[in-house]
């Protein structure tokens, strides 16, 4: 990775600012970062229209000929099915001829009904449901804001869009909680039958480390090593698990796109309820500001955005990395690891990641699975090779050969 400007692929709109859950873990709602406060809680048309005009310039300018458009928030249902499907319909409107709008809404599946599936399912909009496991007891952080437990609304919602509504289901994200067992956790989900699964670590830094990540073990590692085997094995694909995909890939050599692996430049940007242009939410997770960038919709372009010293940072591959990370053997696969996980107060973000020893961990072990793999296929294929060999005429001193 050169370091060059890569344009924005990913535009992460915010329709809604509130969220009817409060996830005890939020780092959203919960962090350091309380800029949400003083934004409108849901997005203006006149934002939303601007938003489009300005993805589609960026589409322009930029020759793109696909773009991911997420739906985000807060909770983005609390805005109306309908209206996002009406700005979904005018962000397609506006891109050039060509442009391939990929849209998905981002959802805790609690206010999933038929009637709002069916009409992001007119729309072409994908369904993507955050859940932490597939059980009410993976599930107890998640309660609204009386406390009440959201899994029985989330379960239904999980279930209408796979039972009723399978070509909208864009799958699940989970974030890791290592207290619960791996093999339970995942085939958990897989009963929710996810086309596609995302496993995340939470989110954590050096200053304000992750849950039970106090000492020197891999507990992330292993969880995830845990889960890996256990896709790895099954014999036929399940479900595709992004992390473990994309690790599989950079081990090949391929490229691949993630927040936690890889050298490849990031090409996300968010639009908040307000019309700023802000870095991912994840950086929020370090301190209040981390993803304010000064810009917004209405007086700016997203080619600014690219400018700006944060995103060039995150866009410079190993450049920006700490001495450690580019000496590391694992550097092409590990890319430092998730931006917002480098951050030490004080310091900045030019530090290894505080889940690197976890990282090294999976990384290693997927690499030796993999080679395991090589080894037993070429093996598989010389013998099937020499078998045939031993059928062909002339192949042998019986068969004539000299």
């Amino acid at each position: 990775m050169s370091g060059q400007r890569v344009p924005f692929r990913q535009f992460i709109v915010k329709v809604h600012g509130r969220c009817n859950l409060a996830c005890r873990y939020c780092y959203l709602y919960e962090g350091p970062d309380d800029t949400w406060r003083e934004r409108p809680a849901a997005t203006s048309p006149e934002v939303l229209d601007r938003t489009a005009d300005r993805i589609a310039e960026h589409a322009r300018s930029h020759g793109l000929t696909a773009l991911s458009l997420i739906l985000h928030g807060g909770e983005p249902l609390l805005a109306g099915a309908e209206t996002l499907g009406r700005f979904t319909a005018l962000v397609r409107e506006r891109v050039p001829a060509g442009c391939t709008v990929r849209a998905v809404v981002q959802t805790n599946a609690t206010l999933l009904t038929e009637k709002r599936v069916a009409t992001l399912a007119r729309h072409r909009i994908g369904v993507g449901i955050s859940l932490d496991g597939g059980l009410p007891a993976h599930n107890a952080r998640r309660v609204d804001h009386a406390g009440r437990p959201s899994w029985p609304a989330a379960a239904r919602g999980a279930r209408l869009v796979a039972e009723r509504f399978p070509e909208s289901y864009a799958g699940i994200l989970a974030v890791i909680d290592v207290t619960q067992d791996p093999h339970e956790t995942y085939e958990s989900l897989l009963a929710l039958r996810p086309p596609a699964l995302d496993l995340l670590l939470p989110h954590g830094n050096w200053s304000a480390p992750p849950p039970h990540r106090g000492g020197p073990g891999t507990v992330y590692g292993d969880w995830l090593c845990a889960v890996f085997d256990r896709w790895w094995e099954a014999g036929r694909r399940e479900t595709r698990v992004r992390l473990f995909e994309e690790c599989i890939a950079l081990l090949l050599g391929l490229p691949a796109i993630t927040e936690t692996l890889g050298l490849e430049a990031f090409d996300a940007v968010v639009v908040e309820t307000d019309g700023s242009i802000e870095q991912v939410d994840a950086l929020k997770s370090a301190y209040d500001g981390a993803a304010h960038t000064g810009l917004d919709v209405f007086r700016h372009g997203f080619d600014e955005a690219l400018r700006h010293p944060g995103v060039v940072a995150r866009q410079a591959g190993a450049a920006a990395l700490a001495g450690q990370c580019r000496a590391c053997p694992l550097l092409s696969v590990c890319g430092g690891g998730h931006y917002a996980h480098r951050y030490r107060a004080g310091h900045g973000f030019r530090n290894p990641s505080v889940y690197c020893a976890d990282l090294q961990r999976f990384i290693r072990h997927v690499s030796a699975r993999l080679a395991g793999a090589t080894v037993t296929a070429r093996a598989t294929v010389t013998a099937t090779a020499a078998t045939a060999a031993m059928a062909l005429p002339g192949s042998t001193r019986e068969g004539g050969a000299p």
